[in-house]
Parts: structure tokens; C-alpha cells; sequence
């Protein structure tokens, strides 16, 4: 089966997933017939199968994500999302920040911005449950980290601070950055899980 990734092109990290998931997809086996592209309008999400929300600054995609008439279409969106960082934020139920007005989709309350400013940003190699192999190496810059969780969620890792990687349904969400290196591991596992 052919995927259809939308990757979320509202602001933040948005060149990264493409070719994160096109190196996916490369990997994987997937022929040229498999499609990644930008997500900017509702009629864009009605073309995807599954959809990539970026890292970013989450007030700004949250207002833009209403300025686009996105927020109802996201919400009720088949598909698998993969979520980082800003887009983990935009998953929850509760943040704690009233200019973000959360998608509600994954049962997790998220500190927005959990680890302070930019410079408090860092790396770890982190195991991650479900994936083969050495740990992840993960990049946190201006990360949230998921202070509580329904019970229906699956956390996937966790450090110190927090909760950083989860699971619902056919979405993840991580407080990292996967899209950056050339680990696809994680892109891959969010495929494999949508039946791709």
C-alpha cells in the first residue's frame, strides 16, 4: 500500500520531516508511488493517509492551525499522526499555557516548555520501548515533557524530568526531535503501525 504523508507546514521544523520520512520510505522498501508533501489547507489533509505535526513554536501553530481552518479537520482525522516536540504539545487534552488551544487527540497533560529556554537544550541516547536496536539518540531543544497520562496511553520513554514518547491509538508523540540525524527507526515504527 501506498502512503500519503502530509507533513503540517504551518511554521517549524517542516523540511526536516520530509526528507525524514522520505529516507523512511526509502528504507522501507516503498516505490516512488508513496508521497510526501506539505499540509497547509483542509483540502491538503484530505489527501493524507497519515500526518506529521512539526516542531515549532506551539502558540504560533495553534493560532494558525485556527487561522487555516484546520483545527475540527485535524481532530477528526483517520489517519495516524506523528507528533514532536511543539506538535506533542498540540496533542494533548491539557497544556499549560492558555494561548495554546490543545487538538485534544492524545489523553496527556504537557508542561509546554519544561526544560527553560534554548540553551537548556541537550541530547541523551534514550531507550525506547518497541524499537530494535541501540537506544534513540535524542535532541531536546525548548522540549515539553507530558506530566500525567489517561490510561489508554502507552509510554514509550521517559527521562528524569518526565514522560518525553507516547503512544495512543495509531498517533506518537515525542518531546524530541526524531527528524533530526539520520535515525529513521521512529518514522519508520509510525509507518509500520499505520499498515505501511
Amino acid at each position: 500500500m501506498d502512503a500519503r504523508i502530509g507533513v503540517l507546514a504551518l511554521q517549524g521544523n517542516v523540511s526536516e520531516h520530509i526528507d525524514a520520512f522520505l529516507l523512511a520510505l526509502e528504507r522501507m522498501g516503498h516505490g516512488s508511488s508513496s508521497e510526501v508533501f506539505e499540509v497547509r489547507s483542509p483540502a491538503d489533509l484530505a489527501e493524507c493517509s497519515v500526518l506529521a505535526i512539526p516542531g515549532g513554536e506551539s502558540t504560533t501553530i495553534s493560532r494558525l492551525i485556527d487561522k487555516n481552518s484546520l483545527y475540527d479537520p485535524i481532530r477528526v482525522f483517520k489517519g495516524g499522526i506523528f507528533a514532536t516536540c511543539a506538535g506533542m504539545v498540540l496533542m494533548a487534552t491539557r497544556v499549560d499555557d492558555p494561548r495554546v488551544r490543545p487538538l485534544g487527540l492524545i489523553e496527556m497533560t504537557v508542561d509546554r516548555n519544561a526544560f527553560g529556554r534554548q540553551r537548556e537544550s541537550f541530547e541523551a541516547d534514550l531507550p525506547v520501548a518497541g524499537l530494535v536496536g541501540k537506544p534513540f539518540h535524542a535532541v531536546f531543544i525548548r522540549a515539553p515533557v507530558v506530566s500525567r497520562t489517561g490510561k489508554s496511553v502507552k509510554v514509550l520513554a521517559r527521562i528524569n524530568k518526565g514522560i518525553v514518547a507516547v503512544e495512543y491509538g495509531r498517533h506518537v508523540a515525542f518531546s524530541f526531535h526524531p527528524e533530526l540525524g539520520n535515525d529513521t527507526r521512529l518514522h519508520e515504527l509510525f509507518l509500520h503501525k499505520n499498515g505501511y
